[in-house]
């Protein structure tokens, strides 16, 4: 399993060559995200929850690491994750078995280097 660190390296280049090929597609991207994880009646911290279901879900390592730290940044709790990580499992059977302790660890990652810095 790569750490967070690992995984945003890997992405950071070809995210940055497809942004400067399709910089509206990006810039919109941003924009809605930016608005879909605003407070609202949902706090913040429960919308990076729901991110990192559908990132379970979806199996994405990139999307894993985002979320988990935008969870650690939210104030979000480790037993708070781990719950949630029971509801992928739950609607995922076997990958959220995989992916959901995957998620647990990246959210540590996220925590420590939080307090880290």
């Amino acid at each position: 399993m790569k750490s967070n660190d690992e995984v945003r390296a890997e992405l950071r280049q070809p995210a940055l060559d497809l942004r400067a090929m399709v910089p509206e597609v990006l810039k919109g991207y941003s924009a809605m995200s930016k608005a879909a994880m605003a407070e609202g009646e949902l706090s913040a911290g429960i919308k990076e929850l729901l991110a990192l279901m559908v990132a379970i879900t979806r199996q994405c390592d990139g999307c894993v690491v985002s979320h988990t730290r935008g969870a650690a940044r939210q104030g979000v709790t480790r037993q708070q994750v781990a719950e949630a990580v029971g509801v992928a499992i739950m609607m995922n059977g076997g990958p959220g078995t995989v992916w959901g302790p995957r998620a647990l660890h990246s959210f540590d990652e996220a925590v420590e280097a939080l307090h880290a810095s």
